[in-house]
């Protein structure tokens, strides 16, 4: 039986007073250390999770940049460099169509990746094989990996190849979505507050410099 509307919205609840929030606070740390290190940052994922992909590259990418709005002025600003995998379908389509859907991730990764890089892979049941052949590829080569997921029953698969994986404590998948869009919209409110602060703190060196 489907839940009311109440139990619904109850559940939601429950389940962001459940969160790990140390674990969504590595998530920042990781991100900030790869944007002013200058390290890469791939998401990817299917369906609503391949659309919550694209939304933290917006997010995180727009919203992490101090120097927005400042035309062709350069002022020398470090920016989050993040890209969903998911968003070329033209390549996507060649892979599913030419090898195999298991591999469209997998091959872009292998185009790309460095060690050091960062790879945040979204998965509500934590069983798409696209996206978990993805992962254990960036473990191999030495990438940090972040997984987003839920409590459904293939979930420790995805959680076992993450240095981090943050969990919906949730087995609804629409409600695991929910909480993965909270997830991602707190981190990024953090990284751009963190980014922000370093950036404030870095200007009197860069006022000496010029």
């Amino acid at each position: 039986m489907h839940p009311t509307i109440g139990e619904y919205l109850s559940n939601i609840e429950v389940a962001l007073r459940r969160i790990d929030q140390q674990a969504v606070q590595r998530v920042v740390d990781i991100l900030f250390d790869a944007c002013v290190s200058g390290r890469r940052v791939y998401t990817f994922g299917n369906g609503a999770s391949a659309a919550l992909a694209s939304h933290m590259a917006c997010d995180l990418g727009k919203g992490s940049a101090p120097d927005l709005g400042q035309g062709l002025h350069d002022a020398a600003a470090t920016r989050l460099r993040i890209i969903a995998l998911n968003d070329n379908a033209a390549l996507m389509t060649a892979y599913g169509n030419d090898i195999s859907y298991d591999d469209v991730y997998l091959e872009q990764l292998k185009n790309h990746l460095e060690p050091g890089d960062v790879v945040l892979g979204v998965s509500g049941s934590g069983g798409s094989p696209n996206v978990l052949r993805a992962l254990e590829f960036a473990r191999g080569r030495g990438a940090v990996v972040i997984g987003f997921t839920g409590r459904q029953a293939p979930a420790p698969r995805m959680a076992a190849l993450c240095d981090v994986c943050l969990h919906a404590p949730l087995t609804m998948m629409e409600q695991i979505e929910d909480v993965h869009v909270i997830m991602h919209h707190a981190i990024s409110i953090a990284l751009r507050a963190r980014v922000a602060a370093w950036h404030r703190a870095l200007e009197p060196a860069l006022a000496v410099a010029d």
